[in-house]
Parts: structure tokens; C-alpha cells; sequence
């Protein structure tokens, strides 16, 4: 089972500024008739996982915080960066390069964001500019403080 994990902002940000921060050596556009825009990249070779760049309206985000307790997040317009990893690659180069993708986003990007594991379990929010880490137990098996605590 390949692992996921979901970077989100809230607010209209343009697919392609996000597109050329994730994926700089280039994205591909899909824009099929009545369906929504999706950028995505193959960086399996280089990075260690696939990513995929959608937008969407009245997101609900609903998991839990490291802690036993259930958060929640209701953004009216959003934008999520998915990083998928496939089960046989090296987990701890690919969640390093993931984790070095959401620093730059999060360095290039002013917007509320939560990075969220598996559509379970939450890892880190950005709201008004301050940023906190959730499920330390995560943290301390696979580091990246040094990345997105700039």
C-alpha cells in the first residue's frame, strides 16, 4: 500500500505557480471536458513519489491531531498538493523529499495549510502565519523539523 500525503492551502492559488514550485523541471495539465483541473508529475526517479496538484471548494477536512483529538478545517476554496509513495520505495528519501517540497511551498505561499498523512492523521497547519507540528511520535521517526521550521 503506497502512503499519501496531502498538502493543503486555503484560497484560490493558481495550479500552475504551485505546479512549477513542486515539479520545476515540469507538470502536465489535465483538463478533460466537465472535469476539473489536475497538474501532475512523475518524480518517482528523482524524489520517490508522484504528485498530483487539484483545487476544490467547500473542503472538509476531518482527522486526528497526534493526540487522541479530532481536528477540523472547513477552507471555502482550496488547493491540495498530493504526494503519493509507492510501498517499495525508500521511505525515508522519499518523506524527505516530500517534506522539502512543503518547505518551499510553504516559504513561496503566505495562505492557511495542513499536512495531513493518509487522510488520517494530521502533521502540521500554517494558520496566520504560525506554524505548528502535530503527532510528535512522527516526527521523531522521520525528522524534517530542520526543513519546515524555517
Amino acid at each position: 500500500m503506497a502512503t499519501e500525503y496531502r498538502l493543503t492551502l486555503a484560497g484560490d492559488v493558481p495550479l500552475d505557480v504551485l505546479a512549477g514550485v513542486v515539479a520545476p523541471d515540469g507538470a502536465e495539465e489535465s483538463a478533460v471536458d466537465g472535469r476539473p483541473r489536475v497538474w501532475s508529475a512523475d518524480l518517482s526517479d528523482r524524489c520517490g513519489y508522484t504528485v498530483s496538484i487539484y483545487g476544490g471548494s467547500h473542503g472538509y477536512f476531518e482527522v486526528e491531531d497526534g493526540d487522541g483529538s479530532m481536528w477540523e478545517w472547513e477552507p471555502e476554496r482550496y488547493v491540495t498538493i498530493g504526494f503519493r509513495l509507492r510501498k517499495d520505495e525508500s521511505s525515508d528519501r522519499a518523506t524527505r523529499e516530500m517534506l522539502a517540497s512543503v518547505a518551499r511551498v510553504l516559504d513561496e505561499r503566505s495562505e492557511d495549510a495542513a499536512l495531513i498523512l493518509d487522510a488520517d492523521w494530521l502533521l502540521l497547519t500554517r494558520f496566520s502565519g504560525a506554524l505548528r507540528r502535530y503527532a510528535p511520535s512522527w516526527w521523531g521517526v522521520h525528522g524534517g523539523e530542520d526543513l519546515v521550521d524555517r
